[in-house]
């Protein structure tokens, strides 16, 4: 929503809005538009009446702002929505769908086509920090958005991508996810068939071709499909990856011939694999191996995907923004290979409205079990859901201590800080994973490493 509201602002209209909870990075983004924004709801944000109202999908019927829209007939509209009507038509969308890596895979394809002169728009779920910013109109005859299969709004139950109108598509994994919506993974199949529907016969899909469920949902696509991994008999191959010296280098070649040899600052296996499914569609859009190789070669990444927040007394801490046990594992043996010999402590806050159920309870202690020591948050919001929906914190600690592991678990983000500012050592690496600000659990706990004022140890990586 805020680079949403930072792209209407831009196309010249007076934009003004609502919300409760705001922290970086959507704050400052509004905050460096120059955009005013209310924090909490009231019919008075809306007395001098809009021209149109954007809803987002947090907002249900009672709020106070949503009934002052119903009631004084005010236009709305969902987020996609607005970008169908006023943003896409006369582009070329290009859409990154999946349960993980949407947002890096589409800063990378933006970037990409951002060095090779294109002057994409694009709209991500996250900073790509090359751009600075989670958007772009640079004019260009293509559109980059990161396809959420998540509902619109209340009023608006399609996922996001369905809006998007697809000319050419990525699909780079497809889990269950969203339990608060989907009742089990054969309803998010569903909505990705539904999307490869829409993508004309002129049009493309790159599908992660290592996935039995990725190749269901493409299998009666009307385009052609372009499927990338690790293993032989996919069209987009990768290759020969390493990483040295602070970068992971790998081949990767389209049936056969050899296309880029790339070398990228980015960690572990899923980022390759966002890496050459933005590759195939890149490539095929006309950019050389040369161009694609430059572009990855600067990329930069995204805010909280694997990000520094800084060392002291000889312990990193790194943020991400992991929700799910799939992005957990992986993101955990990305730092691994990025930071290699270090302790590890995983600490992760149930937050997404999926983890706090018991779904992935089992699926959540095996990935945390990967890191040395595991630490975990209160369940968000757990007062919302009943004791047998609910995930349950000790059950998970146990099951990770039967691995043979340390695991504790904590009410607040203070006593979290509390027992690592005192338990970690110089070399450790604290990995914060959270898809909310976790209450500012970096800060506290480098506010506690400081504290105890020993030298601070030489950065790994």
């Amino acid at each position: 929503m805020a680079p949403l509201a930072g792209m209407l602002a831009e196309r010249g209209h007076r934009v003004t809005g609502s919300d409760a909870g705001v922290y970086p990075p959507a704050s400052t983004l509004l905050e460096g538009l120059g955009i005013r924004w209310t924090n909490g709801f009231s019919e008075l944000n809306l007395e001098s009446a809009p021209d149109i109202v954007v809803l987002g999908n947090a907002l249900s019927r009672g709020n106070p702002e949503v009934e002052f829209v119903l009631d004084r007939n005010i236009p709305y509209r969902s987020l996609p929505q607005i970008l169908e009507e006023y943003f896409l038509p006369g582009h070329d969308s290009l859409v990154v769908t999946g349960t993980h890596g949407k947002t890096t895979t589409t800063s990378m394809l933006s970037w990409i086509l951002h060095q090779a002169g294109r002057k994409p728009n694009f709209l991500i779920g996250g900073v790509a920090e090359n751009f600075g910013r989670s958007f772009g109109l640079g004019g260009g005859s293509e559109f980059v958005l990161e396809g959420d299969e998540y509902d619109s709004a209340f009023f608006d139950k399609a996922p996001k991508f369905l809006h998007y109108h697809p000319r050419e598509a990525i699909i780079t994994s497809l889990e269950f996810d969203h339990a608060d919506i989907y009742a089990d993974l054969a309803a998010i199949e569903l909505q990705f068939r539904r999307m490869v529907n829409l993508v004309p016969r002129g049009g493309r899909i790159v599908a992660w071709g290592e996935s039995e469920t990725v190749r269901g949902v493409v299998a009666k696509a009307f385009c052609p499909v372009e499927t990338y991994g690790f293993t032989p008999g996919v069209d987009w191959l990768a290759g020969d990856m390493e990483y040295t010296e602070g970068e992971t280098r790998f081949r990767v070649s389209y049936r056969g011939t050899e296309v880029v040899r790339a070398r990228m600052l980015l960690a572990g296996r899923h980022n390759v694999l966002n890496a050459v499914s933005a590759i195939a569609i890149a490539h095929a859009r006309g950019v050389s191996g040369k161009v694609i190789e430059d572009a990855l070669a600067t990329f930069r990444g995204v805010l909280r995907r694997l990000e520094v927040k800084g060392e002291s007394s000889g312990v990193l801490i790194v943020d991400d923004f992991a929700h799910h046990p799939t992005a957990i594992r992986v993101t955990i043996d990305a730092a691994r290979h990025r930071w290699p010999g270090r302790k590890l402590w995983a600490v992760f806050e149930p937050r997404s409205n999926t983890m706090r159920r018991r779904v992935f309870e089992a699926d959540l202690a095996s990935a945390l079990s990967t890191a040395d020591a595991a630490i975990l948050g209160a369940v968000n919001r757990a007062n919302l859901l009943g004791d047998e929906e609910r995930l349950s914190p000790h059950r998970v600690l146990q099951t990770i201590r039967s691995a043979g592991k340390q695991a504790e678990g904590f009410e607040t983000a203070a006593e979290i800080a509390g027992f690592l500012g005192a338990e970690t050592r110089p070399g450790d690496l604290v990995l914060v994973m959270s898809n909310g600000s976790f209450d500012g659990l970096c800060g506290k706990l480098l506010g506690k490493l400081q504290e105890r004022g020993e030298p601070a140890g030489k950065l790994n990586g």
